[in-house]
């Protein structure tokens, strides 16, 4: 038999010095879970079971599913479990009915000596005034306005008319910023649904990098069926208008790499449109894709102190370590990490090789409302969704590569404003020149001037 203890821990670190000699160790940010073949060497408090089980589950669907069964360790998506039945590890998981198998939870031996959940202890870095200003462009009335306007429709399943009607207005709004948009069709299961993907050049030279910034646009109501009400307001509303609120902001400057925009179809029945994105995805974008910045729920705030889960693997390191700085920089949440990527749509691109990250809302197994009719607006926190628009603009930032709003050429910068620079000179036969930036380039022409006529006299 196996003995296991559960206790408190505020490092975020190594854990081996937590676990007596000879026993094993998994972190789950300030909790450690120890164990030992002999309970006896555990000392007081341990506890017996076959084996110990982790579970990472969406919402709450493990715990709905088997509601007799106490978990040893309870922390957000993930749940460890003292396993007195094999038949765990053979469960079928839930399932929208009719739909492709779509596991909504895993089931793994809970693996020793590791950090399940991390604790960054990410120091703030200095205030970059720039970004600082980047970040007060971020409207939470529009942002709501985004929300509702979504969680209004009746449904947003991938293959109803209404998640049509969403694509649509998502196309038109990403049209309204400036970025190309297309919707590609893709398949699920029998039917058809589609991705809406918006495109912004970069104005560096060269080879450029590209950053994805995306959510799934589709909703479900899983007990209700394909017709049912599906608001989805915080799965995933809130995520598909913090992609267009982001895009609103970065439209109005300039920046080095490509911009993509994508709202996926299909995310509901097995990450149907972001695996087939990955598939179809050009070997040249695959070789510059900079980053990919993937949110799914995030606005419900599920425990006192407003806690982001930052999930990736081994290849997004670096994307959750910038992720955990701007946090602890420009916001006052609290972050907890994840290297164990699962059922979202950042799966199929770290699955290939690719560096991607999950933002979503700290201990969502506390969110009971998704994948039913009772997601509304009720249990949206603006104010808590607006701090991780914060954190992930002031990332995005980095990733894209400022051009301090937009390269100045030689001459008087007479008038500035939001996302336009205007530069005036005089021309060698005394006319006086006007140049400017707006959107991704020099109007009216790249390097052009345009004549406003007359002279201007010279001393």
């Amino acid at each position: 038999m196996t003995g296991y203890v559960v206790a408190p821990d505020e490092r975020s670190g190594r854990a081996d010095d937590v676990a007596p000699r000879g026993t094993h160790w998994a972190r789950f940010a300030d909790r450690v879970v120890t164990w030992a073949p002999e309970p006896a060497r555990l000392g007081r408090g341990a506890r017996t079971a076959d084996r110990l089980l982790l579970i990472t589950q969406v919402g709450r669907s493990f715990q709905d599913a088997h509601p007799d069964l106490t978990p040893v360790l309870e922390h957000g998506r993930h749940l460890v479990v003292a396993d007195t039945d094999p038949s765990l590890l053979a469960v079928t998981p839930d399932a929208e009915p009719g739909a492709d198998e779509h596991a909504h939870w895993r089931v793994e031996p809970l693996p020793a000596d590791a950090v399940v959940v991390g604790l960054p202890a990410a120091p703030p870095a200095r205030v970059d005034p720039a970004i600082a200003g980047l970040l007060g462009e971020l409207s939470s009335p529009l942002y709501a306005a985004d929300v509702a306007w979504l969680a209004g429709l009746p449904t947003r399943h991938s293959l109803s008319t209404h998640f049509a009607t969403a694509a649509g207005w998502a196309a038109a709004r990403m049209t309204a910023l400036g970025f190309a948009a297309t919707r590609v069709p893709i398949t699920v299961g029998a039917g058809t649904s589609e991705n809406v993907i918006g495109d912004r050049a970069g104005v560096g030279s060269g080879p450029r990098d590209l950053v994805l910034i995306t959510a799934h646009l589709d909703s479900v109501n899983l007990a209700g069926g394909p017709a049912a009400s599906a608001p989805g307001a915080d799965d995933n509303a809130s995520g598909s208008a913090g992609v267009l609120e982001l895009a609103r902001v970065l439209a109005a400057h300039a920046w080095r790499a490509d911009v993509r925009l994508i709202l996926f179809g299909g995310e509901e029945q097995g990450l149907h449109g972001s695996q087939q994105y990955v598939a179809a995805l050009p070997g040249a974008d695959r070789a510059r894709l900079r980053a990919v910045l993937n949110m799914d729920m995030i606005a419900t705030r599920n425990s006192p102190a407003p806690t982001v889960l930052l999930e990736g693997a081994t290849v997004s390191a670096g994307l959750i370590a910038d992720l955990a700085t701007a946090a602890a920089t420009y916001t006052g949440l609290r972050v907890e990490t994840s290297l164990s990527p699962f059922a979202s749509d950042h799966v199929p691109f770290i699955t290939a090789g690719l560096p991607a990250v999950l933002t979503i809302e700290g201990a969502d197994s506390a969110n009971g409302h998704i994948h039913s009719a009772n997601d509304t607006l009720a249990f949206i926190d603006h104010a808590f969704a607006l701090d991780i628009l914060r954190m992930n603009l002031a990332a995005l930032a980095g990733w894209l590569g400022s051009t301090s709003g937009a390269p100045r050429p030689a001459g008087s910068a007479v008038s500035w404003g939001p996302g336009r620079l205007d530069v005036f000179v005089v021309g060698t036969d005394s006319t006086l020149q006007h140049t400017w930036w707006e959107g991704a380039g020099w109007q009216p022409s790249p390097g052009g001037f345009e004549t406003l006529g007359g002279t201007i006299a010279r001393p």
